[in-house]
Order: C-alpha cells, then structure tokens, then sequence
C-alpha cells in the first residue's frame, strides 16, 4: 500500500484526513505513506523567522506521529497559487506521482473556500490518468474544516461524502496530531478547533454507525 496524501498547507491533512492515515499506519505499518506539502511559509509579511522555524518543527513533529515515509516539499507560495502558471503545478505533481507511483491519493475538495485548495485539486487530478499514472487505483477526497463548510456558491457541487471510515479508535490520536500546530487550532467556536473537530467526526460517524468517522468523496476506483 503507498498513500499519497495532499496538502495545500500544512494542517489540511490532519483536519481532512489525519484520523484515516493513523488508522491505516497502525493497521498496517509497513505501508507507505507519502505527504505532499504544496505550499511554503517563508519570512515576509505576517511571518517572521521565529514562526517559520516554528513552523519547520510542527512539521516535523506531525511527520514523526504519522510516520511518514517521505515528506515532498513542493515550495509553491502559500495563498498566492493563482499567481503560479498552472501548467507548473500539473508539472510538479506529474514528476511527484512518478516519483511516488501511489496507489491511494488524499486531495482536498475542490470547491472549498480557500482557492489554494482548487488549484491544488484541479492539478492533482490531472496526474491520476490511468495511462500516464497507472499506479493510482483510487482517489478520495477530503473535507477540510474552516474552508469545506463555508462555500455558499449554489452554483458549484458541495462536498457530499459517499465514504465513511471508522476513527473510533483514532480520533484522541487525531486530536494530539492537530494540537502540534499550535496556533492554528483555536477556540470554539472557532472552526479548527478542539470541540468542532471533534463534532464532525462524531456526526460523520453517526451517518456510518460508528462513533467518530471521517468523511470522504470516492473520485475515482479501480477494481
């Protein structure tokens, strides 16, 4: 098994799908998992040197917990991909999906609020062509909290989940995996935090019958 799971910035892969990619790696701890971080935080406005060290060990804190094979850093500007040519990011991730050839790829919803997010999407899904990328076997997508539930385009399809996966027994693990970000979790009822993480996942898992669940958009299968 070799999981590829995308982020726009980092946190989006624990809030969309940290609970799922802990179940996976304790139930199958020789699996590959691969993170893919799209964006960079670099000094300038709004980020000094302290945070972006900062920064660098929340990163390698989260990589530890999950127990990632490889971390990609793909260095694109954070809330400014709708100034980088499209065509660099299909080619970033085309030489990414060579390079990792996974079977199971996390994206986050197309439609979310943060247009990082939509580009990110728009050039993942272009590397998961069967003749070009035959390894990918299955593409899910990932609801992310603070950007997922605030489109309100009634022109554009809002993210309706079509799978469940049990985190009854991983969402405390997913809850300390989101606390090592710092300040990006804050207080309820602010979206990233605590009790609204915990919220969804305890709705999410009682559309699925179990007690906390994560929610996702099955975009593409190969069986």
């Amino acid at each position: 098994m070799k999981l590829l799971a995308i982020a726009p910035h980092p946190d989006d892969e624990a809030l969309g799908c940290g609970g799922t990619l802990l179940r996976l790696k304790r139930e199958r701890p020789e699996a590959e998992l691969h993170w893919a971080i799209v964006t960079n935080m670099a000094e300038g406005p709004g980020f000094d040197a302290a945070r972006v060290a900062e920064r660098e060990r929340e990163i390698a804190a989260v990589a530890n917990m999950l127990r990632v094979t490889a971390v990609h850093r793909m260095g694109f500007p954070a809330a400014r991909l709708d100034t980088v040519p499209q065509s660099d990011l299909v080619g970033a991730f085309g030489v990414l999906m060579k390079e990792v050839e996974p079977d199971t790829v996390f994206v986050p919803h197309r439609n979310d609020v943060h247009t990082d997010h939509r580009y990110v999407f728009d050039a993942a899904s272009s590397c998961v062509k069967s003749f070009r990328y035959p390894s990918v076997r299955r593409v899910l997508s990932y609801e992310t909290l603070s950007e997922t539930e605030f489109a309100i385009d009634p022109a554009v399809r809002p993210f309706q989940p079509n799978v469940w996966i049990d985190i009854s027994d991983d969402l405390d693990d997913k809850l300390a995996l989101l606390g090592l970000y710092g300040d990006e979790m804050g207080t309820f009822p602010f979206p990233r935090s605590r009790e609204a993480v915990e919220a969804l996942a305890r709705l999410r898992g009682s559309t699925a019958g179990c007690r906390a669940a994560e929610a996702f958009m099955l975009l593409k299968s190969l069986i």
